[in-house]
């Protein structure tokens, strides 16, 4: 009895163990399972990101291979908000910049127009092709509003005017000149050169129109026309350079002499180079009895002193104007000195230079003097 009790309980007791590695196994097997699919989820999320690292390389290598290549699809997607869209960029600017330059080259007026910043809208007219104003009264009423407006077009308009009115409205203007002058001369100071070329371009027009009628009001004008005439700028230099012919042209030489002697001896050596020409070309225009009343030594003197300056333009000048002088002397005084004197010699030109000037100014006188005679000589 005592036996099978025993049995019984020992039965049970295998029966509750097995039980219980019966759920141990079930949860080993849970247990798999999970680390199963834990493993799974592991390796399909490490291989999502080789996959997506892998084809994020595929993508730049196309990317890279396509910029190599030349592909505009491409190019355009990685230009935009990229060092390289900043790239392209400066690099089409480049050349556009490289085509306006190119064009400029060429000619291209479009172009010009874009690259003088406005200078397209102002026409440089010679006098010969000006047409009369439009409106006389409204000319005349807005043409001192014009001359000192701040914007450099309607100055420019303004001046063109000017040289209209001067051109076709001579008597209506010329009371006025007191007044327009110093306008012209504060644009002949305008740091744009339109303004400035337009200024010039008036300043001939009045010499050639009102001759001795403005030689009050010259002494500003002449002195930024000697100026722009000898600046860097070809196109203003070279319309300076014809408004003083025009002045040296058609103001009166015995006026006009006495203005220009002052720049002869200016500090800027360029100004005195400028002055020496149109003092040399309005000194012939005297004649004979104009030379005698400005006096033939005093013109020596003045160009032997400019024999010896800085610039070749100014010697130059000088050597033509003492050739002139020497013609005019023998023509005119020899003859009479020679008639009054019992020794002809003192009546020539060597003595009259020695006797008017330091030796080594008559020294350089007669040597350029006797020079240009000898080549007349061998060329008759």
């Amino acid at each position: 009895m005592l036996l099978e009790r025993e049995q019984l309980l020992l039965s049970r007791s295998l029966i509750m163990s097995g039980e219980a590695l019966g759920d141990l196994n079930g949860h080993s097997n849970t247990l798999g399972k999970s680390e199963s699919a834990n493993g799974e989820d592991f390796a399909n999320t490490h291989n999502g990101h080789k996959k997506l690292e892998e084809n994020h390389k595929i993508e730049n290598g196309s990317i890279v291979a396509n910029l190599v290549n030349g592909e505009p699809g491409v190019n355009s997607v990685v230009e935009a908000g990229t060092s390289d869209g900043h790239k392209k960029l400066e690099e089409n600017h480049k050349i556009e910049n490289g085509s306006i330059v190119a064009n400029l080259v060429n000619g291209d007026p479009g172009v010009n127009s874009v690259v003088e910043a406005g200078n397209s809208e102002v026409d440089y007219i010679e006098s010969e092709n000006l047409s009369d104003v439009e409106n006389l009264e409204m000319s005349l009423k807005t043409l001192m509003e014009g001359l000192g407006s701040k914007d450099w077009i309607v100055v420019c308009e303004a001046l063109n005017d000017v040289r209209r009115l001067s051109i076709y409205h001579k008597e209506t203007l010329a009371g006025m000149l007191q007044e327009v002058i110093p306008m012209i001369v504060k644009s002949l100071k305008n740091p744009r050169s339109a303004v400035c070329k337009t200024a010039v371009m008036t300043s001939a027009d009045i010499f050639t129109v009102y001759n001795d009628q403005m030689i009050d009001e010259l002494d500003p004008m002449l002195v930024q026309l000697l100026l722009k005439s000898s600046q860097d700028k070809k196109f203003v230099c070279e319309a300076a350079v014809r408004a003083l012919i025009a002045m040296t042209t058609w103001v009166t030489p015995s006026l006009l002499l006495p203005k220009m002697q002052p720049y002869l001896k200016h500090k800027n050596p360029r100004i005195r180079a400028k002055a020496s020409s149109c003092f040399s070309r309005s000194v012939p225009r005297l004649g004979m009895e104009g030379m005698k009343t400005f006096g033939i030594d005093k013109l020596v003197q003045i160009a032997a002193s400019q024999l010896s300056d800085q610039l070749p333009e100014s010697r130059e000048a000088a050597r033509t104007l003492l050739v002139e002088l020497q013609l005019a002397y023998e023509k005119s005084y020899q003859p009479q000195v020679a008639e009054s004197s019992e020794n002809p010699e003192i009546c020539s030109w060597e003595l009259f230079c020695q006797s008017k000037l330091s030796p080594l100014n008559a020294q350089a006188v007669l040597r350029v003097t006797n020079v240009a005679r000898e080549g007349i000589v061998v060329s008759s």
